[in-house]
């Protein structure tokens, strides 16, 4: 009896770009609701993101957030948080040029993620976001509709570009066989 293997991608690897990102430093505790104000955005809980429309806000760590939206509104968001946090002890930094991103979507994306990153993809909430590493490099991840989004510095990304597409090249299914 012979055996069918789907040769086709696991995933489509696509670049994302005009993708504006403003990198927020404060004691949220203190600079949340300042911060939620300028970003025009309900602050996230610890792991999580929050959006509307093209608008992204993901918790990095307990004193870091990562705004991300359309390019051409960049310089509005920065002077919007940096007029809301005056006064504030926080750092507001406009990153988009310091950072890739790539979606990861079609057949399998999941399994994309799992040969790289150390996480369970399918126990990562919807509005979850994970800070990892995607083989030797540190990313953060979240599901962006049926599949995910990773960003890296930019500094690797022809490297996280292969390592991707590695993963999802056709015939690399991790499901038994």
């Amino acid at each position: 009896m012979s055996e069918t293997i789907d040769m086709t991608p696991l995933a489509e690897i696509t670049p994302v770009n005009g993708m504006g990102m403003v990198l927020i430093r404060a004691r949220l505790d203190r600079s949340g609701a300042a911060v939620a104000a300028g970003a025009g955005l309900a602050l996230p809980a610890p792991g999580r993101w929050t959006a509307a429309g093209a608008h992204w806000l993901g918790w990095m760590s307990p004193d870091e957030l990562l705004l991300m939206l359309p390019h051409a509104e960049l310089a509005g968001a920065v002077a919007a948080l940096s007029q809301s946090l005056e006064g504030h002890h926080a750092l507001v930094m406009d990153v988009s040029d310091m950072r890739c991103v790539y979606d990861i979507t079609g057949r399998k994306p999941g399994q994309v993620i799992a040969k790289l990153c150390p996480v369970d993809p399918g126990a990562l909430p919807p509005d979850g976001v994970r800070r990892t590493r995607a083989a030797q490099i540190a990313c953060a991840l979240w599901r962006s509709g049926t599949g995910y989004r990773i960003i890296a510095f930019r500094a690797v990304a022809d490297y996280l570009r292969d390592i991707l597409t590695l993963a999802a090249a056709p015939g690399t299914d991790l499901d038994p066989r």
